[in-house]
């Protein structure tokens, strides 16, 4: 069974963008050859929408036996909205937070994500992960496309 990773919209636009295309390509080297299975949602739709086209050609770079949608259901939503209320995003950062509640109530793996100040940052994993748990939602593992390289010997 392959990982199932839910990749947000700052992975897509780190392909392009230099300081992060090295590991992204990599971690597309490894999604290409069917190493995961890769999670999109309508969030990632609506915000790929906005971007100029070879952005959202990338995704066509997925195993179509490898990708998989999900919708932004009302389970979601809602803890999307906790995570608002209780101060781990602000309101400004909704996408962000249905990223991640996204993630959780389907419990995948892991979400990545390039976005270290609402996502990849250690004191707000702590804070969604508190709110999961409260909630009974498991912990989502939060990681940046740095920690998928394999290395070889």
């Amino acid at each position: 069974m392959r990982p199932r990773i839910y990749i947000d919209t700052s992975v897509i636009g780190g392909y392009f963008d230099d300081e992060f295309e090295e590991e992204t390509k990599r971690l597309f080297d490894r999604i290409v050859n069917k190493d995961f299975d890769v999670y999109f949602s309508e969030v990632n739709e609506t915000e790929l929408s906005l971007a100029p086209q070879h952005i959202q050609d990338l995704k066509t770079l997925i195993p179509v036996e490898c990708y998989k949608y999900l919708d932004l259901n009302d389970e979601a939503k809602q803890l999307a909205e906790t995570y608002v209320v209780e101060k781990a995003l602000g309101k400004a950062s909704m996408n962000d937070a249905y990223h991640i509640a996204i993630a959780s109530v389907n419990r995948l793996d892991c979400l990545v994500s390039w976005n270290f100040k609402h996502i990849v940052n250690y004191d707000k994993i702590k804070l969604f992960n508190s709110i999961n748990l409260k909630l009974g939602y498991p912990l989502i593992d939060i990681r940046t496309p740095l920690e998928f390289l394999k290395y070889e010997d």
